[in-house]
């Protein structure tokens, strides 16, 4: 199951050295697991609605808030992708699991190992090289073509090498860099790409449990939501009808 990272940092490897060593590309991997969970984020399946043109999604952290604001033409399949995510609560307490100062933070593995099993052959076609992946991008990560499914990852860094890799960038951090900035970094590089960090495939197979066991300083998403369009008023639930006596 480790065809997805390497791919990913073999891909990487022909592009011209650089100053200092360059990180390996941003890769996404499952493992296979039965079962499903009973949200609406684990069918994805019946997430197919398409973006707006133009929207924002609010990321509550572990560290504060920080706002990204989507641009469905700089990338539609993944724009999509992150639209449907964001608004199924996809994003309730997963982790930051992979954080590389100057170069990317990465997440999108579900905390829950059935909502992972169903989103494993969730793949999306690859979108057209429109944007670069500069600072506060935020870019799919991918295993090889047409690979895409659940993580992402945002640009610490001018990562402009990526773009020859079709890493598309769907969308930008446009508040809350600072935020971004501060998740925790200590643990270092995955332990599939030789550092001491997460095992990707541990994740999926035993959730959030094998993060807060062995990765207690991560830092975590709490929620993520869309936010109304400027002049348009924030959806609140129905208020409940009176109960007839």
């Amino acid at each position: 199951m480790f065809l997805t990272v390497l791919l990913g940092a073999a891909a990487l490897s022909q592009t011209p050295p650089s100053k200092a060593p360059a990180s390996k590309a941003p890769a996404s991997k499952a493992a296979s697991r039965p079962g499903a969970a009973r949200t609406s984020a684990a069918n994805p399946a019946l997430l197919k609605a398409k973006a707006p043109d133009v929207f924002k999604a609010q990321f509550n952290t572990t560290k504060g808030d920080f706002v990204v604001e989507v641009h469905r033409d700089w990338a539609p399949l993944g724009a999509d992708r992150f639209y449907n995510m964001v608004k199924s609560g996809f994003f309730t307490d997963i982790y930051f699991f992979r954080v590389v100062p100057k170069f990317m933070v990465q997440f999108g593995i579900p905390g829950n190992p059935k909502v992972a099993a169903a989103w494993e052959k969730a793949n999306i076609k690859d979108d057209p090289q429109k944007e670069s992946n500069k600072r506060g991008m935020i870019t799919f990560a991918m295993g090889g073509p047409n690979t895409r499914t659940t993580q992402l990852f945002i640009n610490f860094a001018d990562n402009t090498r990526l773009d020859s890799l079709n890493f598309p960038p769907f969308g930008s951090v446009v508040s809350g860099m600072d935020v971004v900035d501060q998740i925790y970094s200590g643990y270092g590089e995955m332990s599939v790409m030789g550092g001491s960090g997460p095992d990707p495939g541990k994740i999926e197979s035993e959730g959030n449990a094998y993060l807060e066991k062995n990765f207690p300083k991560l830092d975590k998403i709490n929620s993520a939501k869309l936010l109304p369009a400027e002049g348009a008023a924030e959806e609140k639930p129905a208020a409940k009808a009176p109960a007839k006596k």
